[in-house]
């Protein structure tokens, strides 16, 4: 029998290369997306058949078309079930989102149309929460959407440095109403965060440049990934 890990390790991969790296580092889970430089969008089909093709972790992939946290209006929100579509078809069976409307709230039109197309798939609502106007307000208000079991949130939009103190608030909270989903600390993360975080009691933690020592124009590093992981088994 392996030995259980302490935490969930998700790291960012942009292709085959990242993935097999971080697979090798002792990654979880990946998320799969493109363009970083837009804060991270919809990889193609194509990619996410490859990695799929080349790892056996986990994979979620990210459903965005844009940079920021709104969902494009209906034309939007058509293309998104669109390709969530042909990523179910593709064998892709766990996903990210996460939309924002004007006032600071969740685009439940958006977000409800989207989840549904996935039919009962799991998805993390992503940072997005960290630019709402109410967190408490919007897990409630996403608290019986199917599928959710998790929030990537680095507990403040600046990172996690200053949202120390909400991540530990909500991590307390787990079990309440809106409070069930896991909580996949990311966002500025760095390994000193992890000792602090740990003794509150979260237990799911995300990277991407973190792993990336060169960059975002270097690939994901096998070291830099289990330097990450011994530190959450530690």
């Amino acid at each position: 029998m392996s030995e259980r890990k302490s935490a969930v390790l998700e790291v960012i991969a942009l292709g085959v290369e990242d993935a097999v790296a971080a697979q090798a580092g002792g990654a979880d889970r990946l998320e799969l997306v493109a363009d970083m430089a837009a804060d991270g969008l919809t990889p193609s089909v194509e990619t996410f058949a490859g990695i799929r093709a080349s790892v056996d972790i986990a994979l979620r992939v990210m459903l965005r078309l844009s940079d920021g946290f709104a969902a494009g209006g209906t034309q939007g929100v058509d293309t998104l079930v669109r390709v969530a579509g042909a990523m179910r078809d593709a064998g892709a069976d766990e996903f990210v989102l996460g939309f924002l409307d004007e006032h600071g709230g969740p685009d439940l039109a958006a977000v409800e149309r989207i989840v549904d197309g996935l039919d009962g798939c799991r998805w993390t609502f992503h940072r997005a929460i960290d630019r709402a106007a109410d967190r408490d307000a919007l897990r409630k208000q996403l608290a019986d959407l199917p599928g959710l079991d998790a929030y990537l949130t680095a507990g403040s939009a600046t990172g996690v440095d200053d949202g120390l103190s909400v991540l530990a608030s909500e991590s307390a909270r787990r079990g309440e109403p809106g409070y069930e989903p896991r909580i996949m600390v990311g966002g500025g993360l760095r390994l000193d965060h992890v000792p602090g975080l740990r003794a509150a009691g979260l237990d799911a933690f995300h990277i991407g440049g973190a792993a990336r020592p060169g960059g975002w124009t270097g690939p994901v590093s096998a070291e830099a990934v289990r330097e990450w992981r011994t530190a959450l088994d530690a």
